[in-house]
């Protein structure tokens, strides 16, 4: 349950770091136009958001298959936890990116955030031993 709780608090720092990263891009303006107008910036958003949402969705999958007591679910826990903290960064790190060096800035938070959701790769096992223990199960004979 812990890995499963590690991921769900991954996946929302990520969403409010998708959320300030989308508002951003709508307001600031660069050449006389908003950043959000621009194709490269458009897909980087809709990167984060999809992987973002995979993400969840193997949270929510890990999150059943321990309530029905499935013989897989320390499997999926670990793949849970493994990719909802590693897309969690990833997602919060390239909000940043589009922040530019204002990302930086306490008064834009996505630094704390970033600092935050970096913790989430270490805590209730490291990402490390999440890839052995599904390692191990793949295994398993």
């Amino acid at each position: 349950g812990g890995r499963i709780n590690i991921a769900s608090c991954s996946l929302g720092g990520a969403q409010l770091a998708l959320d300030t990263a989308r508002e951003y891009l709508l307001t600031r303006k660069q050449f006389g136009q908003a950043l959000a107008d621009f194709q490269a910036l458009q897909f980087r958003l809709a990167d984060m958001a999809t992987e973002l949402d995979a993400a969840r969705l193997m949270v929510r999958r890990a999150a059943a298959a321990l309530d029905a007591r499935d013989p897989k679910a320390t499997q999926y826990c670990a793949m849970a936890k493994r990719i909802a903290t590693d897309t969690g960064f990833e997602v919060a790190n390239q909000a940043l990116q589009l922040h530019g060096g204002y990302g930086y800035l306490k008064d834009y938070r996505l630094e704390q955030i970033v600092r935050d959701l970096r913790v989430h790769q270490i805590l209730e096992g490291t990402n490390e031993i999440m890839r052995v223990i599904i390692a191990r199960e793949l295994l398993r004979q």
